[in-house]
């Protein structure tokens, strides 16, 4: 499972996605959209959303910090 989380530091639902994502040992690469902007026009074409966080999980995208949504698409 290939699991991506687009943020930025000052982001209190980044911050919650991680730590969920951490509590439940669950791998993910973390991309700062706030630096990286190849990397915040590309989460845009995928998404067509600019708010964050955005979570990839297998090319699912799921915007915002949504617990049920994440366990159900993690199979937790």
């Amino acid at each position: 499972m290939k699991v991506t989380v687009y943020s930025t530091p000052t982001c209190p639902y980044c911050k919650m996605t991680k730590d969920f994502l951490k509590e439940n040992n669950i791998e993910f690469k973390d991309i700062d959209v706030s630096e990286d902007q190849e990397a915040a026009k590309k989460m845009v074409e995928k998404s067509e959303h600019m708010g964050v966080p955005q979570i990839e999980i297998d090319g699912t995208i799921l915007v915002g910090f949504d617990k049920e949504a994440l366990k159900k698409e993690l199979g937790l």
